[in-house]
């Protein structure tokens, strides 16, 4: 972020430094005591209006994106309320932690989650289990989210599994009778813990576990009245059916994956949240065309072309272009499934056109995005070019192969690029035997 001070000792326009602000706060601290030995019924509020001072601080702190003097005017306001008692430095300890991740997301700060699960562990002390077992989950709840977090980003699974753990101790206090609302909070953050941990590990006792938790948090009616709640709930169990339909040979967790993508979508109506229901469309797409893959017939698969474009119609180029770009890429994919179970070529020509499209706006060679629409662009022309007469589509294949091969090996498993190298030697030759006729 640069120098916080210049040379000359004073603090740069419009950042407080953190010694200024340490300062501030226990001039603060001890005006409030000289004012509490006047009127000592004013303690308290002064006690809190301190504390509020040392958050006001922190937050400009997190403005400027800088964790470590947010953390110390965090802790400087839990010292200030020390003598306010436990329950008010555990809603502060609680709050802090909230205010650190929400710095974190989107900005990839760990220290920022770091400090955030230190601020949840502290809220743990204040509210202990024994004599205040709601507070003391509600911590555990914050603590899981937390560490969830930090979890996603590791190559290990050690955070996942401290997350599981603390959102089932918070759920040994969260019945379903006593805080309703508290209890499915947590039961959809220990699935979505359990989905993350289950999705790095192999077999399915994970995911079982995930759908099990998803699905006791639709059980209970809370949030009928926001359907948008609830749709978020049924999305969470489609992704943990899908996860768990791709490594079973049948197809029952995939239909039942359509069917929670479908309950998702009659949640988010197109008037109301337009893009929502876009993200809805693509996930109930993506789940028909695995299932239409395993089945026999084009039931599946042309509805998944149908969803796909009709995301397309919100999620446009000129809105999201990247998104828009991903979601022609899938539309691809289900035109090529279906252009393979039809003996025309109609089906393989709408997929090269939505690859093209696509690659209109995947522009940065080598990127994953652009290699993986890039690849199918190829093999979708090699195929084309087998069923039709001349060669001008093989050509078309061999350019493109061509493109892959020289721009995505590093970032394309070696298995496929074999397969490109194989897919561009049958073009070869399937130009050099039609040309010789």
């Amino acid at each position: 972020m640069g120098e916080r001070r210049k040379r000359s000792g004073r603090a740069e326009p419009g950042v407080t430094s953190r010694t200024d602000g340490s300062l501030r706060s226990r001039e603060a601290d001890r005006a409030l005591h000289r004012s509490a030995e006047k009127r000592p019924a004013d303690w308290p509020a002064g006690l809190q209006s301190a504390a509020e001072t040392c958050a006001s601080l922190a937050h400009a702190a997190l403005e400027q994106r800088d964790v470590a003097g947010a953390r110390a005017q965090f802790e400087e306001g839990l010292r200030v309320l020390t003598p306010a008692g436990p329950k008010a430095r555990w809603s502060y300890a609680l709050g802090a932690g909230v205010s650190l991740c929400e710095l974190d997301d989107g900005h990839g700060l760990d220290d920022a989650l770091v400090a955030a699960v230190d601020f949840c562990q502290l809220a743990l002390i204040y509210a202990p289990r024994d004599r205040e077992p709601t507070l003391w989950a509600m911590a555990q709840t914050n603590l899981g989210r937390t560490l969830g977090l930090i979890g996603k980003r590791e190559s290990g699974t050690a955070r996942l599994e401290q997350a599981v753990a603390a959102f089932r101790a918070a759920l040994e206090e969260l019945t379903r009778d006593r805080g309703p609302d508290l209890w499915v909070m947590a039961q959809t953050n220990l699935g979505l813990a359990l989905g993350a941990l289950g999705e790095r590990e192999s077999g399915t006792a994970l995911l079982e576990q995930a759908v099990a938790a998803f699905r006791a948090a639709l059980e209970e009616r809370t949030g009928e009245g926001v359907p948008l709640d609830r749709a978020t709930k049924q999305t969470n169990l489609g992704f943990a059916l899908g996860a768990l339909g791709e490594r079973e040979s049948g197809t029952a967790r995939l239909g039942q994956a359509v069917v929670a993508f479908r309950a998702a979508l009659r949640g988010r109506t197109r008037e109301q949240v337009p893009l929502d229901w876009a993200t809805a469309q693509d996930n109930l797409a993506s789940a028909l065309v695995r299932l239409g893959e395993r089945e026999s017939g084009t039931a599946r698969l042309e509805q998944a072309v149908a969803a796909f474009r009709a995301a397309l119609e919100e999620r446009t180029r000129e809105r999201m272009p990247l998104d828009w770009a991903g979601t022609q890429v899938k539309l691809g994919f289900a035109l090529v499934a279906l252009g393979r179970r039809e003996s025309g070529t109609a089906r393989l020509e709408q997929a090269v056109v939505a690859f093209r499209a696509a690659l209109e706006e995947l522009t940065e060679e080598g990127a994953i995005g652009w290699a993986v629409a890039q690849t199918n662009l190829g093999f979708t022309l090699l195929t084309l070019g087998e069923r039709e007469s001349g060669t001008v589509r093989l050509e078309e294949a061999m350019v493109v192969l061509d493109a892959c091969l020289t721009s995505t090996a590093a970032v394309l498993p070696p298995e496929l690029i074999e397969e490109l190298r194989s897919g561009r030697e049958k073009a070869q030759a399937e130009i050099a035997c039609r040309s010789a006729r």
